[in-house]
């Protein structure tokens, strides 16, 4: 509730200074490094010398105040592997900015005492899926074991624990079911997050990625007879429409911008067509009609939150039906 007051109030004076482009939350990826290989990713395939930098908290803190956004997700690499990850963490939670820290849980037990609870505070551990598909998929045995006791650790000290599943062209609508009903009923997090996988370019792998077709089937067949309301999806219903076809939107890269070690990145998390140093020079420069759906190939097949549910948020706000909806299933 507190997380959809601060949105609501920060979207309304958008509108009142007549913005057409703002971030409702940054991507912040403040190292490249990870201690997973996974041949999904697409984030770490740097050479040494760049996987070795790390953002400074000053810039880090700086960018996230020169946008505005109210909401923050902290990514990578793995972000725990940032010695001062915890420094960047404070800095912006004293800003009462809404902090998501992504992780896959590794270094979580160990690093938990570098931090306190906080309603602006929450953990976003990868799992995707039970535990031989999640070991599967991060190429690791032992991870899902790892990331569960982890989870149940933070909750037990009063964290708030979400989780981040990516689904992929071997999932089937059984698979979604069970991995959902294990993360809300059995493992009990405060929320779950779900995305169809990207085909990042560089990623090793390159044969498992979905396209609209097969992720509307998906999610459409998996949602079926009202079943998404059981789970405690961090999603808007009209994202989870699109998802399942109901809807179609174009998306909106400028409001989930990725700022990374190289800069803004242009035009999203998902696509590097260049860096800008500040997110003004992003929204001036960018020509966000070229991306897209229909626009640009590498856009066809892309359904992933971090472009269509800053459209669906905005859709929401644009009809009261679609308030009122919102309002009832949060």
């Amino acid at each position: 509730m507190r997380q959809s007051a601060r949105v609501a109030a920060y979207l309304a004076k958008q509108k009142l200074r007549r913005r057409d482009k703002f971030p409702l939350l940054v991507e912040l990826e403040p190292l490249f490094q990870c201690n997973l290989a996974c041949s999904f990713c697409g984030k770490i395939q740097h050479p040494e010398h760049i996987l070795k930098r790390r953002m400074p908290v000053e810039q880090a803190i700086a960018a996230i105040e020169e946008s505005g956004a109210p909401m923050v997700s902290i990514a990578g690499g793995e972000p725990l592997i940032h010695p001062e990850i915890h420094l960047i963490a404070q800095e912006l939670l004293r800003r009462k900015k809404f902090v998501f820290l992504c992780t896959n849980a590794i270094l979580l037990e160990k690093k938990l005492d570098n931090f306190e609870p906080s309603p602006y505070f929450t953990w976003v551990v990868h799992l995707d899926g039970l535990r031989e598909r999640h070991d599967r998929f991060v190429e690791r045995d032992g991870i899902f074991d790892k990331a569960v006791e982890a989870i149940r650790e933070a909750k037990a000290r009063g964290f708030r624990v979400g989780t981040n599943t990516t689904f992929l062209t071997t999932d089937t609508p059984e698979t979604v079911r069970e991995v959902l009903d294990y993360l809300n009923d059995d493992l009990g997090v405060d929320t779950i997050q779900i995305s169809p996988a990207y085909a990042y370019e560089k990623a090793p792998d390159q044969e498992h990625f979905p396209g609209v077709a097969q992720t509307r089937r998906l999610f459409s067949a998996a949602f079926a007879d009202g079943a998404r309301k059981r789970w405690r999806l961090n999603h808007s219903p009209l994202f989870l429409d699109f998802l399942e076809g109901k809807v179609d939107f174009q998306c909106t890269p400028w409001a989930i911008p990725s700022y990374s070690i190289f800069g803004w990145q242009r035009p999203c998390y998902l696509m590097a067509d260049g860096y800008t140093k500040t997110y003004r020079e992003l929204i001036e420069t960018t020509d966000w009609d070229a991306y897209g759906r229909g626009r640009d190939p590498r856009c066809d097949n892309c359904m992933a939150h971090c472009g269509y549910e800053p459209t669906a948020v905005l859709e929401t706000t644009r009809s009261l039906r679609q308030s009122l909806r919102a309002l009832v299933q949060s």
